[in-house]
């Protein structure tokens, strides 16, 4: 018998224990024996649960037993989920973690910790829920050059978006109808304004480039003043209004991270991405244009991939796996306002007096009516400084 323990029974935590329960019979084939949980970590008490009597409130027990080889925290947050996931590793145990905040804050921490104390730190479920996403950086990928990553990646914001497209109806609207389904929570901040898919870029940024991000070096943009205008405007050009969490790896090492709503031309693979899927594209010299698809978040994906670790753990695969290595540098991101994009404006006055002030930055201005233009390529702080009050979307090709 291996046995495992949980940290934080919300979502996730108990979508290990049902994943536990439906795939027995699997996981015991992929680590030679059967799993059990031994500790369920949470201050509250689940007396329906037929694990109640492994709830604990402290994480004493979990560091004393030498039988739980590995820890599986879901708590969310940074803290205590960083304190405790050391003292885990530092006890023996392994941890493999879905928690996006505390990878993107702490990760090279983490990866350190793990490394000195000769146990494992995965986070397969971190980014893009049940997609089969974070170990091909290390597998198949490890001996080409990751140059541009782009993804949907927060189900939230893509089904609010997918909905004003196909409805004509107005952001507010839209959010109300996710919060009733359960697919926005009541403050819904860290998936709208981008803080959420943020997180997630930092870690692909981290996997591909051995650069770990600041969190307040990536730029977050909001989806709350997209108008249905907008996304008519994108339906216009060819393409599909997204947020998307793009980096592009320079030759020089310096990375150009951000998260922004953006118009997504066709035939891009990401203007097809609908709904709550997630999906994201990785492009390299070697192998091209990659797409990862799949559900992005829910309890039974994302526990799917903390299990994916779980057997890499018990079974010891892990020990055989190639651990990331990256690290915190200075003035290695490029600020969001000097990063590059062709775009998408919509402002007011005259034609003309617009299309001369961004010449002044660009060599494409393409009038679309009604105050709005396709550009060339110009940087964000070009944009801002010629059109400050203009409504201005990146384009993704």
């Amino acid at each position: 018998m291996k046995n495992i323990a949980i940290l934080g029974f919300g979502v996730v935590g108990s979508g290990i224990a049902r994943v536990l329960e439906q795939n027995a019979a699997e996981i015991a084939r992929a680590v030679g024996d059967e799993v059990s949980i031994r500790y369920i970590l949470d201050l509250r008490e689940f007396p329906d649960s037929p694990y109640a009597d492994r709830v604990i409130h402290t994480i004493d027990p979990i560091l004393a037993d030498p039988d739980v080889a590995c820890v599986c925290e879901t708590m969310g947050g940074s803290h205590p989920a960083l304190e405790y996931s050391l003292a885990c590793m530092e006890a023996g145990k392994s941890v493999v973690s879905s928690n996006k905040e505390v990878v993107a804050n702490f990760g090279d921490l983490l990866l350190r910790k793990a490394k000195e104390h000769g146990v494992s730190y995965l986070f397969e479920a971190s980014v893009g829920g049940g997609i089969p996403l974070i170990r091909p950086f290390l597998t198949s990928l490890v001996c080409d050059r990751v140059t541009e990553i782009a993804g949907i990646v927060n189900g939230t914001t893509n089904y609010i978006l997918t909905k004003m497209r196909d409805e004509g109806r107005d952001f507010g609207d839209v959010l109300a109808e996710a919060q009733r389904l359960g697919y926005a929570e009541r403050d819904p901040s860290a998936d709208i304004d981008g803080i959420d898919a943020k997180r997630k870029i930092i870690i692909l940024t981290a996997l591909a480039s051995g650069i770990l991000p600041e969190d307040g070096d990536v730029y977050a943009g909001s989806i709350r003043n997209i108008t249905p205008g907008d996304i008519e405007a994108a339906r216009a050009l060819g393409g599909v209004l997204r947020l998307i969490a793009q980096t592009k790896i320079l030759p020089d090492g310096r990375v150009a991270a951000c998260v922004t709503p953006m118009i997504v031309m066709a035939p891009h693979p990401l203007a097809n991405v609908d709904g709550v899927y997630n999906a994201v594209s990785v492009t390299s010299p070697v192998t091209g244009d990659i797409l990862y698809y799949g559900r992005g978040a829910g309890s039974l994906p994302t526990a799917g991939a903390v299990i994916s670790d779980v057997t890499a753990v018990l079974s010891g695969a892990a020990k055989a796996e190639l651990a990331p290595v990256f690290e915190k540098k200075s003035g290695a991101v490029i600020p969001f306002g000097e990063q590059s994009f062709p775009f998408y404006i919509r402002t007011q006055g005259s034609e003309a007096e617009i299309r001369e002030l961004l010449e002044t930055v660009t060599d494409t201005v393409i009038p679309l009516g009604g105050g709005a233009f396709e550009t060339g390529e110009m940087t964000a702080a070009e944009a801002e400084r010629v059109l400050p009050e203009a409504v201005k979307i990146p384009i993704l090709r």
